[in-house]
């Protein structure tokens, strides 16, 4: 895999950019209000990938600054990770009517992008969150996602490294809003994410 100089990072991310906004490639399209393209630093070691964006990021086109973006700053700072040296990215980069599922042709259409910024930031670490940002993280990798091992609930919190790339999945923090319970623990996942890094 290509890496690429700062220069390189930005200007191809410029590029992606502009074609991720313009993307017309499903139906979301027509009710979106942005197209999110993803956000931090472009040298970042870890890159966190959320499922889509909420009606606070489609409204104000940046990332994380609805509820779920107060839980996760909560959990960054709890873990001492600097926001402003990761980088954050969706996998589907519109906004999903009343937040619904995604749909198997809306993941498709939007994992060009994901493939694209992966390969163009080049993180130590990609941190999907939830079980959608999860599975498509791993099928890139070429895991089989339909074995018992490779559930959600298995690999939560747990380190994977496939084709030399650490993938560590957490959960969406949007469901320490639904169950302040699983906080303790998400919090030590977090930090355990640091960890990693050294």
């Amino acid at each position: 895999m290509k890496q690429f100089s700062q220069i390189e990072k930005q200007e191809s991310l410029d590029v992606l950019n502009y074609q991720i906004r313009a993307c017309k490639r499903c139906g979301l399209s027509a009710t979106r209000k942005h197209a999110l393209i993803g956000e931090g630093d472009v040298n970042a070691s870890i890159m966190f990938v959320a499922l889509s964006p909420g009606a606070k990021e489609d409204a104000q086109n940046r990332m994380f600054i609805g509820p779920s973006g107060q839980v996760f700053n909560s959990l960054l700072h709890e873990a001492g990770i600097d926001r402003n040296l990761v980088f954050m990215t969706n996998l589907v980069k519109c906004l999903l009517p009343k937040n619904r599922k995604p749909k198997m042709d809306e993941i498709e259409s939007c994992s060009i992008f994901l493939n694209d910024e992966i390969s163009i930031i080049h993180p130590e670490v990609i941190v999907p969150l939830g079980y959608y940002a999860t599975r498509s993280v791993l099928m890139l990798y070429h895991a089989d996602t339909s074995v018992p091992e490779m559930s959600f609930s298995k690999i939560n919190g747990n380190l994977l490294v496939l084709n030399d790339k650490k993938i560590f999945p957490l959960s969406h923090p949007a469901s320490l809003l639904y169950n302040p319970s699983y906080k303790p623990g998400t919090i030590a996942s977090y930090k355990k994410l640091k960890t990693l890094l050294y």
